[in-house]
């Protein structure tokens, strides 16, 4: 979560066609008198113009944490004729309240008193639009389901509509233990942070200390529903897509963790819509990697005049549809560019695909089918090369080649493609099993195989094999019995070349994506014409390279900022041969920066290992480490937590310990203790 700036991609503008003036700090009371704290920027002639609004609504802190993007943003929208505000959450940065999980409905009825305050004001025109990604993607999508009459449309990037189908907590019905605990330790660390005295005032300490020990880890309610309940059913448009009426804008990147939700809504919202899908990893496109990146904060603006000025920028008679259609390129834990084309489509699902088939042999993946059946590679630790979950662009987040992982699982190759195979939608997997165990996991892997033999991953899907007929109502596996699973991989745009092969593997284990069953599970493999791949192929002419239809990248200038302590990440896998215990362990130092516009000097530092021994799933084990620094001057304050997740036959075990100093005065120390029971995981 390093901020990064590409500095040779964009062009920095000084000057826009307005003045702007800055807010760093004012309330917004709510109704229960909590105040949450807002910065703004403003044009200055806003009052006399009557100015719409541009709101992001986030619990990463406007005065520190995101105060490096937000410059680069925010701004250029003031000087394009729009007040762009960006509030702390209630709970986080310098607002009052206390944060009790994520994507509550508090939170949307905040934000619908938000919309409400920023009506009434004098220079508003009374028109909103909401821009986020990521947490403000998802509740740009969630607030505008509650229909509040300001706001007008919404820009969602890096998002989803299905909470528990797309993201960090379980995927195919699967504890995502690559990123469940992860993500609960990132936000009791995010959280435990204290309200700037500057701005709170002398009360902080106290404020401070209530935070810390009303504030829960929120990987306790995550885990206290592992199928898709009414818990995950909050929040997920999905539950009823005409819900959302006003114009929505999707974006995403093919490297990000949220991409499928993306085509769910163009197929199912009702209202105007766009698509817009590059290569990109959890991050803004006109900065993020892989590049190339685009005009985004242009094509921002192009949506915000169409929507809040009802000026006819010609946005909607194009293509709603665009997409980075990716060309191969060798295995990499990074990329700064993925060379590619775009391509447009009117609708989606598109006409332009269709389906082909490829079904599994002896060690071969064909067109027709074969029979006969094999038993499944049973390894623990297939899958500590697949890259993390959801990429930021840092590197090392890419997955690595796929050689080693091949010869983990059970894996099929095609012969040479006679000609170029471009993919575009959701690969699918069918497979008809026979299990020894009531429970367990499928992880299939999608791969291209160059005539240099490197294996490049393309895309990936997991599936608890309990949840095969619903991720609501899981049932036992029939062991002994022969059944049928279908796995949805990630939606992909890649052109495999000509000459290259396809590649597809099979395993019961993803470690550390998938959380390991109970028990190893024998599972057989059966190989008929009911047990193949298929492939969305793209059959439309694509066009050029040299076509795009984005403008180069625009930003405002970024925030000055001294470092004080270059970022940096190792990502190293360890094998004790005397053990057999597998070790993956993740260290991020994303640095320590001051800003000499408030002073504030923060930092942090992150270390996740995931531990497994070959043949013992209950050996499965993660740690997550952070150190997080915040101050100015003689006032410094210091987090530190660590966050412990492990698994028995019946249960899943979670420690959560937090430490708070002023100084070198430890004022706050807990470790909170849960269990839950495992519920068909």
């Amino acid at each position: 979560m390093v901020f990064n700036v590409r500095e040779s991609t964009r062009k920095v503008k000084e000057e826009f066609p307005h003045e702007v003036e800055v807010t760093d700090h004012l309330w917004i009371p709510m109704s229960d008198g909590v105040r949450l704290s807002a910065k703004i920027w403003m044009p200055k002639a806003a009052t006399k113009l009557k100015v719409p609004a541009v709101l992001e609504y986030l619990p990463y802190r406007k005065n520190e944490f995101t105060a490096l993007r937000d410059s680069l943003r925010h701004p250029y929208f003031a000087g394009h004729g729009y007040a762009s505000i960006r509030v702390d959450m209630r709970g986080c940065g310098d607002s009052e309240g206390i944060m009790y999980d994520e994507y509550a409905k508090q939170e949307q009825d905040d934000a619908l008193e938000i919309l409400d305050w920023i009506s009434a004001q004098d220079w508003s025109n009374g028109a909103v639009g909401m821009i986020g990604k990521s947490w403000g993607g998802f509740n740009g999508l969630q607030v505008a389901t509650r229909q509040h009459p300001a706001l007008k449309a919404i820009i969602t990037l890096c998002s989803t509509d299905d909470r528990y189908a797309d993201d960090v907590h379980y995927k195919g019905g699967a504890v995502l233990a690559s990123d469940m605990l992860w993500w609960a330790s990132t936000m009791l660390a995010y959280n435990a942070r204290p309200a700037d005295p500057a701005h709170v005032g002398e009360g902080w300490r106290e404020k401070w200390l209530e935070r810390l020990e009303k504030t829960p880890p929120f990987v306790e309610e995550w885990m206290r529903h592992q199928r898709r309940d009414a818990y995950w059913k909050h929040g997920s448009i999905c539950e009823n897509y005409e819900d959302v009426q006003i114009p929505v804008y999707a974006v995403g990147g093919w490297a990000d963790g949220y991409t499928n939700a993306i085509f769910r809504m163009m197929k199912n919202l009702k209202g105007p819509k766009k698509a817009l899908i590059g290569p990109w990893a959890h991050e803004y496109p006109e900065v993020a990697v892989p590049g190339p990146q685009i005009g985004f904060l242009q094509e921002c603006l192009r949506w915000w005049d169409q929507w809040l000025k009802q000026e006819d920028t010609g946005i909607m008679e194009e293509a709603p549809v665009r997409l980075w259609m990716q060309d191969a390129v060798p295995p990499k834990t990074d990329y700064d560019v993925r060379p590619g084309e775009w391509v447009e489509e009117q609708a989606w699902p598109t006409p332009n695909t269709e389906d082909r088939n490829f079904y599994l042999g002896d060690l071969d993946l064909a067109e027709a089918p074969a029979e006969g059946q094999e038993w499944l590679k049973n390894h623990q630790h297939h899958g500590l090369y697949a890259g993390v979950f959801c990429p930021f662009g840092q590197q090392g987040d890419m997955p690595s080649d796929q050689g080693i992982e091949n010869g983990l699982s059970n894996t099929f190759t095609s012969a040479e493609l006679g000609q170029d195979l471009p993919i575009l939608g959701f690969p699918v997997m069918t497979v008809k099993l026979k299990s020894d165990q009531t429970r367990g996991n499928l992880a299939v892997r999608l791969s291209e195989l160059s005539p240099f033999g490197t294996s490049k991953l393309i895309s990936w899907g997991q599936l608890n094999l309990t949840h095969r007929n619903s991720h609501e109502f899981p049932e036992d596996v029939p062991a002994g019995e022969a059944f049928t699973a279908t796995i949805e991989l990630d939606a992909i745009g890649y052109k495999v070349p000509k000459g290259h092969r396809l590649q597809v593997s099979i395993s019961p284990n993803y470690w550390p994506h998938a959380w390991p069953s109970a028990e190893e599970a024998n599972v057989l493999l059966i190989k008929d014409a009911e047990t193949k791949l298929t492939l969305p192929v793209y059959h439309k002419e694509i066009p050029s390279r040299e076509h795009s239809p984005f403008e180069q990248p625009e930003t405002a200038a970024v925030l000055d900022r001294e470092v004080l302590r270059e970022a940096g990440r190792t990502r190293a896998i360890r094998h004790d041969t005397v053990t057999n215990e597998w070790l993956l362990e993740d260290f991020s130092d994303e640095g320590c920066r001051r800003l000499p516009s408030n002073g504030l000097e923060y930092g942090s530092t992150n270390r996740n290992v995931y531990r497994i021994v070959e043949g013992d799933p209950l050996s499965a084990k993660v740690v997550c480490d952070w150190t997080l620094t915040l101050g100015r001057g003689e006032w410094q304050t210091r987090l530190e937590s660590t966050s412990t997740m492990w698994a028995d036959e019946k249960k899943f075990y979670v420690t959560s310990e937090l430490a708070a100093f002023d100084g070198d005065e430890k004022v706050y120390d807990t470790c909170r203790e849960f269990e839950t029971e495992r519920d068909f995981n």
